[in-house]
Order: C-alpha cells, then sequence, then structure tokens
C-alpha cells in the first residue's frame, strides 16, 4: 500500500509504502546543504559549554565525549529541540501559523543561559537570512518578520523545521539527520579542545547514533508539554563558560 505527497510544483517528494518512506533526490540535497558544515550559520563557533568542560576534566576523552553528548541528547538541550523541531515541522506541514508562533516563542524563551541563546538565536539568523536567498519561503519569513515585531528571536530547531516540511521531508528522516548534525558539530569542537583524532571523531558520532535514534523516537508524538531538562552539568558547563579566561568558543 503506498501514498505520496505532492509539492505545488507538481513533484512527487515523499512516497511510503508498506511504512518505509524515500525522499525524491532535490528535497534530500536540499536537507543536506542546511545541514552541511558549510551551510554559513557559524556553528563551528560554538561548543555549547563544551569547551568549559573540557577545561575543567569533565571531557577528557573520546567516551566521557560520548557520554556528555548523550546526556545533552537523552535529558537536555538536544531533546527540547528536538521537540521544537519536531512542533516546527507539524505545524508547518498543516499551515498552522498560529501554533508556529507559539512554538516559535517557547522556543526562543526556553534557553538555559545567555550564551545558549546566542547559540541558537545568531545561527538561526544566519541560516534564514541564507534560505530567503537561495531557496526563498513566505511562510518562514512571515514567521520571521511577526517574532521581530515582537522582539522574539528565531531559533534554528523551528527555522529548519519549517524547511523540511515546506520540502516535505518526513519527519522519521528529517528529525535524525537534524540532531545528527547537532552532534556532529559539537564532536568536532571536541575533536579541536581534547584534542582527538579525526577517526575518533567520527567513532564518537557512530557511538552517538543509537542516542539520536531514541531521542527521535522518544519525541515522535512529544508536545511542547514535554518540554523539560535534566542535564543539569550541561548547563553549568554553559554558565560557566561566560567568564571562562581562555576561549576558542563562543558558547
Amino acid at each position: 500500500m503506498g501514498a505520496a505527497a505532492t509539492t505545488s510544483m507538481g513533484r512527487t517528494v515523499t512516497t511510503m509504502r508498506n511504512g518505509l518512506y524515500s525522499v525524491q533526490p532535490l528535497p534530500f540535497l536540499r536537507l543536506q546543504a542546511c545541514l552541511s558544515p558549510a551551510f554559513p550559520t557559524g556553528s563551528y563557533s560554538y561548543s555549547h559549554g563544551l569547551e568549559w568542560a573540557v577545561e575543567a576534566g569533565s571531557v577528557h576523552d573520546r567516551a566521557s565525549l560520548v557520554d556528555w553528548l548523550a546526556a545533552d541528547h537523552r535529558y537536555g538541550s538536544g531533546r527540547n529541540d528536538a521537540i521544537f523541531f519536531r512542533e516546527a515541522w507539524s505545524s508547518a506541514m498543516r499551515g498552522d501559523r498560529v501554533m508556529l508562533f507559539e512554538v516559535a516563542e517557547f522556543a526562543a524563551a526556553f534557553r538555559g543561559t545567555s550564551e545558549f541563546a546566542l547559540e541558537s538565536a545568531q545561527q538561526a539568523s544566519a541560516c534564514r537570512l541564507t534560505l530567503s536567498r537561495v531557496w526563498p519561503d513566505p511562510l518562514l519569513d512571515e514567521i520571521a518578520q511577526t517574532l521581530a515585531d515582537h522582539c522574539i528571536p528565531l531559533t534554528l530547531a523551528v527555522v529548519l523545521g519549517i524547511r523540511c516540511a515546506k520540502d516535505r521531508i518526513p519527519i522519521v528522516l528529517a528529525l535524525p539527520a537534524f540532531l545528527q548534525s547537532y552532534v556532529a558539530n559539537l564532536v568536532t569542537a571536541g575533536v579541536r579542545l581534547i584534542p582527538l583524532g579525526q577517526t575518533d571523531g567520527q567513532a564518537a558520532i557512530a557511538a552517538l547514533e543509537e542516542t539520536i535514534l531514541a531521542t527521535s523516537a522518544d519525541v515522535a508524538t512529544a508536545t511542547i508539554e514535554d518540554i523539560g531538562s535534566a542535564a543539569f552539568m550541561v548547563d553549568l558547563a554553559s554558565m560557566a563558560h561566560e567568564t571562562q579566561y581562555t576561549r576558542l568558543f563562543r558558547s
């Protein structure tokens, strides 16, 4: 039994057969482009508090890096951003602007530290600006303007959630891809900070695959009512990073 979703341009984007999804090449290429390190969001300049964790000795090798990032993704801001991404995707798929604004507003407010707020807002702004020049989207521009009118910043999870919805990329593919890009950026920071070799970095990303899939599955039916964090050390690391004497990263 099969189903298909079609864009306004008449191109079939996703299909489902026997419970399996497939994505046509064009939207999949766009997803890869948006999540690529080459996409100009400035993600390379943020460590999400990892820089302090390394200096404090909490993260000192590949195993401790994997443990730190797994905790963040299962119980901290990684999980929360997964929920915001899913809710933004769902609202955009329905064209529900009221709910989309509510999700975007909550996502902007729910940042544990000033550096986390800066990290999310600046990457989101850069991402949205690039998207508006390369692949313009009226809905994303409308939400961005409405938020700006209320002095509320965009967040990266919301921007990418909307983008994936407009390209009709199934959430079962879009969400894990989003989380892996989040992981990959922080692993890259860990490779520079600890330091680790490139092979160790890839091994860390591989070790976090099950965490990414587990988080994606856990938030599959979550709503903003399920937002919450128990990764206190990650938040404390971010707070301490604000006054860290020597810093390579902005967060």
